[in-house]
């Protein structure tokens, strides 16, 4: 546990090295001016300072939260998807009989049509997480240089939806949800329009087809709602205005921070000339490390406004799709060698 504590915290120093070197290169050259240049004048009081540090720190708290909640939401509502569909699995399994079959179908028959419908649920959920991937023009982090240089990116921008989708259903299914804005919602159609044909014929019973039906509503439900999440951003003006208070802060801090250490460097004029000369220079880890605290609980803000964009943080729900599908089909009978595996975890990371 301690080794992957200590390693968890290298990664964000190393997560967050540009900005620590930029802190580092504000606050050189504040310390610089001010030591060399001689300039006594130029400070200011800690007390505005500190009221637009504690407006940041609100300000940042209240992004946190609100970027936690969407990220808390996200991960129950694909549990509910794990959930539900693990129950459709076992209801299309148990509810597809003979006993009340007009005309009876054969074993084979059956267990077609419980594979037909347990692979389009399968296809729903590929459409599903390709349009929860699909960029949006307010999502920015997935670009920011530290996702690049670890290629950190969901499998969804190393595929298109078409190939990934197509082998889950017939030509005439995949032709008529293609031709709709809306992927998914048209695969929970199809599935509506086979359970009312299947009634119809007395394979699935009526009382069974009113269940099976309700699952399909609440696949409907929580498909709405994470289309919520991704297509409804955090408000922009709380992002945007609390990273410039950020940067007004930290840009601000050194014009209070050095001359305070050169005061304190003052009061050893007596005793040390050198420690007074030089004290000021000890402004510098602390303003990084204050800077960095706060550029770093912002940043997390950030990146967690939107668990659906494909970075480190978000929410894995390409791994949680493949987890459902291979469930379903080892519980279709299908040998382990004809199932694809698991999303492979780069850096400690599930996409």
């Amino acid at each position: 546990m301690h080794i992957k504590k200590t390693y968890t915290a290298l990664e964000m120093a190393w997560w967050t090295r540009f900005e620590t070197f930029l802190f580092i290169g504000i606050i050189t050259i504040w310390v610089a001016i001010y030591y060399f240049l001689d300039l006594n004048w130029l400070k200011i009081p800690w007390t505005p300072l500190a009221l637009i540090g504690t407006a940041v720190a609100f300000v940042i708290g209240f992004q946190n939260n609100s970027a936690y909640g969407r990220i808390w939401e996200a991960r129950k509502i694909w549990g509910g998807i794990v959930n539900t569909s693990r129950t459709f699995g076992m209801f299309v399994q148990d509810m597809l009989t003979n006993e009340y079959a007009k005309t009876p179908l054969s074993e084979e028959e059956l267990q077609a049509e419980v594979k037909t419908l347990t692979y389009r649920h399968i296809a729903w959920m590929t459409a599903l997480r390709h349009a929860m991937r699909m960029p949006k023009p307010w999502e920015t982090n997935v670009g920011h240089r530290t996702n690049q240089e670890w290629d950190i990116r969901p499998p969804e921008l190393d595929s298109d939806l078409e190939t990934d989708m197509e082998p889950y259903i017939s030509k005439s299914d995949f032709e008529y949800v293609m031709s709709k804005n809306n992927k998914q919602t048209a695969l929970l159609y199809l599935q509506s329009h086979h359970l009312r044909k299947l009634k119809e014929k007395g394979i699935i019973w009526e009382f069974s087809f009113l269940e099976l039906e309700g699952v399909v509503q609440e696949f409907f439900s929580l498909q709405g709602k994470s289309e919520r999440i991704k297509n409804f951003p955090y408000p922009r003006q709380f992002a945007t205005l609390n990273h410039f208070f950020m940067w007004i802060f930290v840009l601000l801090l050194p014009l209070a921070l050095v001359p305070q250490f050169a005061e304190i460097g003052a009061q050893y004029a007596d005793s040390n000339v050198l420690m007074s000369k030089l004290f000021v220079w000890f402004s510098i880890p602390f303003y990084v490390i204050v800077a960095w605290v706060f550029h770093t609980m912002e940043r997390i803000g950030r990146t967690g406004e939107n668990p659906f964009e494909g970075t480190a943080n978000d929410v894995p729900i390409s791994t949680i799709a493949r987890g459902i599908e291979i469930d379903l089909r080892q519980n279709l009978g299908e040998l382990k060698d004809s199932i694809p595996g698991q999303f492979p975890i780069k850096y400690h990371t599930q996409f």
